[in-house]
């Protein structure tokens, strides 16, 4: 079965749950009238003696039908949909960390009534539908370059990653998908739930952590967890808004905050340390889930860099308030 027959009996469903998609149907059908809008121009220039000035079956780089209908739409939709999926994930996640009182309140003013269970098909679902949302821009963006023979496609997705509305770099995506590991792991669920997302699994090779998910044998994501500043398996880890994960302490010293002030307060002209995109300390995510996960796969490794952190936080959050105190006390 193709890929966009198959997307659309899945979309469907969605619909009726008020789930916004990516209209793959509708865009292909954007590119095949542009084609044939410029090949029927292209016949009358040759009727008429002369040929269409961009010559050729496509239509040029800079078309304004795919420029004027095509990206808009597109990227409304990619929009819809990222900002959908973030909303949901991020309150499955809070249900399911929350304690006491607080996680009584939440579930009593749930819509439906959620059990175990419940919450692990939901966080099974919500990872399908960022990855099958995923597959389909990738490949009307390929169609894209296809019918134009040019990288314009490839320069929207640049764009929007820049935008933070490319769903494979959601920081929830990754904390949904450790969640779903950690349920699966529990003892009171692994013999109810072992069939569901099989493909979705932590693995090390060479000692160096990886979160991997497959999905429909097309779309494969695989995840590192080593922090590109210290060099090692991420501690207390936090995703930045262009999805690059890294441990607290080391984003604070790149962001040049002390832990006490938080990511929050860094510079809206900080880079990220790795792919040097500025504006993405703002948004930036603190991945507990994720940070249980790992806790719980290599836990002489955790203890020990508890041990070490917790010596180092004590220092730093020393020396903040001491400077803190020289400053107000103008010395």
């Amino acid at each position: 079965m193709k890929f966009c027959k198959r997307y659309e009996e899945y979309m469907q469903g969605r619909r009726e749950k008020e789930l916004p998609v990516v209209g793959l149907k509708k865009l292909k059908k954007i590119l095949k009238q542009c084609r044939r809008d410029f090949q029927s121009q292209n016949q009358h220039g040759e009727e008429g003696g002369g040929r269409s000035p961009h010559g050729g079956d496509t239509c040029p780089d800079r078309c304004p039908v795919c420029d004027g209908t095509f990206f808009p739409s597109l990227l409304k939709e990619m929009s819809a949909v990222v900002g959908c999926f973030n909303e949901r994930a991020q309150k499955l996640l809070e249900l399911h960390l929350a304690s006491g009182f607080r996680k009584y309140m939440m579930w009593f003013r749930s819509k439906s009534q959620r059990n175990h269970g419940a919450l692990i098909q939901e966080g099974k679902d919500l990872v399908t539908y960022a990855l099958i949302n995923s597959i389909a821009m990738r490949k009307i963006l390929k169609k894209y370059d296809k019918v134009h023979y040019s990288k314009q496609g490839q320069a929207f997705r640049s764009q929007a990653q820049s935008m933070h509305i490319e769903i494979l770099q959601s920081p929830w995506l990754c904390e949904l998908m450790a969640f779903y590991i950690n349920l699966r792991q529990c003892k009171a669920n692994s013999k109810a739930f072992m069939g569901l997302f099989e493909d979705c699994s932590l693995t090390f090779d060479d000692d160096k952590p990886m979160l991997s998910c497959g999905l429909f044998d097309s779309m494969k994501v695989d995840i590192g967890l080593t922090c590109s500043i210290c060099l090692d398996t991420v501690f207390d880890p936090v995703s930045l808004t262009c999805g690059h994960i890294f441990c607290f302490m080391c984003c604070c010293s790149a962001g040049s905050v002390s832990i006490v002030d938080g990511l929050k307060t860094v510079g809206p002209k900080a880079k990220c340390p790795l792919c040097r995109q500025a504006g993405v300390y703002a948004g930036a995510v603190h991945l507990d889930e994720l940070n249980i996960l790992l806790s719980r796969s290599c836990p002489d490794y955790w203890e020990e860099r508890l041990r070490s952190e917790r010596v180092e936080r004590v220092r730093r959050t020393k020396e903040h308030w001491q400077s803190q105190c020289r400053a107000f006390l103008g010395v």
